[in-house]
């Protein structure tokens, strides 16, 4: 049971810190960000970068958060 929380915790900081990263690295690319913010808030070098790291992050969060409840179905299932 606490493999289950821990996902579904490190699920949900993946998700907002991917949503984070994603809307500054489209900030950026828009315009409506100053460049200089990329290297301070964001894991890379140019806003491409920052928004594929983002998508993945994001991803990987759903695919997580998706294990997470499968995990604490089957839990509830076998009780």
């Amino acid at each position: 049971m606490i493999f289950t929380n821990l996902a579904k915790i490190v699920a949900w900081l993946a998700l907002v810190l991917g949503a984070f990263q994603l809307a500054i690295g489209l900030g950026v690319a828009t315009g409506l960000l100053e460049p200089s913010a990329l290297p301070r808030y964001a894991p890379g070098p140019s806003s491409g970068k920052v928004i594929d790291h983002a998508l993945y992050q994001i991803i990987f969060a759903i695919a997580l958060g998706a294990l997470a409840e499968i995990s604490l179905n089957v839990r509830r299932s076998k009780e």
